[in-house]
């Protein structure tokens, strides 16, 4: 079946909104946050201790798994919910961000893109509709459309052919689409253009997508301009299909995209940093690697619920990390990604009470404070 969306409860003082998603593999509530699982895994972990993060969508990156292990090996195992044995929802991306980080100006046709493959540096040309056919035989249960996703920054002559491409290319995915149990997001483009992003938004919606993602962020910009980035998109997107902000996992983007009336968020940052030794805390961001730990034996967090803070403490994970063992970055992980997963959930409660701008001013109010 295609994803449904209910929108239950608006915040009154915010665009932010509590909503249900229901999907092929169970119904979650949204906002959320998607961990990333590029290589049909969340790095270092197994599906079941996402899942105990009280996972609902994690991502799979086309681009990755188009070239190991292949589509048609995913498509023989079953598909990725088998093949990786992961029993909620997956996101596939449309491998567009990363051809794009790989390709030049000059590669950019209107046919496709061509581009070198990270891997050992063969030709490869990805077209929207051959990015829909993997996805397809990958069989998540949301699929992505083909889009170009410029550097930050370009001109508005530049992003305004780009933007018209990319209407093209959603239009040719969505006419090969042919997996009718999974469902097709549009994206919208844009940059910094207020006008562009409307004339994206308003004509991606016009081909009635399931939902919609607004892409193009972090791509360099600051944060001012991101942020006015979805307030000139999300105004043409319709209330009863959900909103995707791809590629964001910083704590204060979430709150911020959240009260702009966003539903859904996934990056790699929570599992990156943790490889790095840092954890998120509702204090900040903190790094065990720092001496002061050597002897800190309490939890990341007393009131955090995750199993690395119920059964380990700092100084332990400090160990593992400076002595460069693999649980350290596990451990970190598990942290980081049900940090975020906890705070959507805290976010919803504040959306059903409406303290979001109270809830939101504090919470940022403690992560920047000087530690």
């Amino acid at each position: 079946m295609k994803i449904k969306y209910d929108l239950l409860k608006e915040e009154k003082n915010t665009s932010a909104r509590n909503g249900l998603l229901c999907t092929n593999h169970g119904t979650y509530k949204t906002p959320m946050f998607m961990p990333v699982g590029t290589l049909a895994n969340v790095k270092m972990l197994t599906p079941e201790e996402v899942k105990a993060c009280n996972s609902a969508i994690i991502l799979s990156n086309t681009y990755h798994l188009w070239l190991r292990p292949g589509e048609d090996i995913v498509a023989k195992a079953g598909g990725l919910h088998k093949f990786m044995n992961y029993d909620g929802p997956i996101l596939t991306d449309s491998g567009g961000f990363q051809v794009f980080s790989l390709a030049k100006k000059k590669d950019i046709l209107e046919e496709g893109v061509k581009f070198k493959n990270h891997l050992n540096g063969d030709s490869l040309f990805l077209t929207p509709e051959l990015s829909i056919q993997i996805q397809n035989k990958l069989d998540s249960d949301i699929a992505m459309s083909f889009d170009e996703c410029p550097p930050f920054p370009v001109t508005h002559d530049y992003m305004e052919q780009s933007v018209d491409r990319t209407l093209r290319w959603a239009k040719r995915g969505q006419n090969v689409h042919q997996n009718v149990n999974q469902s097709l997001f549009g994206i919208v483009q844009g940059g910094e253009f207020k006008d562009l992003r409307k004339y994206s938004a308003v004509e991606t919606v016009k081909m009635n997508f399931d939902g919609y993602s607004i892409g193009g962020t972090s791509v360099g910009e600051d944060k001012k301009t991101m942020y006015e980035m979805i307030d000139n998109s999300v105004p043409y997107l319709p209330k009863n299909k959900p909103r995707y902000l791809m590629g964001v996992g910083d704590p204060i983007d979430i709150l911020e995209g959240v009260t702009r009336g966003i539903d859904m968020f996934d990056c790699v940052l929570p599992t990156r940093i943790a490889r790095h030794g840092n954890a998120f805390t509702r204090s900040g961001k903190i790094n065990l690697k720092n001496a002061k730990y050597k002897e800190d034996f309490t939890p990341i967090e007393e009131e955090c619920d995750c199993y690395t803070c119920s059964h380990y403490t700092k100084a332990y994970i400090r160990h593992l990390i400076t002595s460069n063992e693999a649980l350290g970055g596990r451990l970190l992980s598990i942290h980081n990604i049900r940090f975020l997963i906890k705070l959507t959930e805290d976010i919803r409660e504040h959306i059903e009470a409406d303290t979001l701008l109270e809830y939101k001013e504090e919470f940022i109010k403690n992560y920047t404070k000087k530690q």
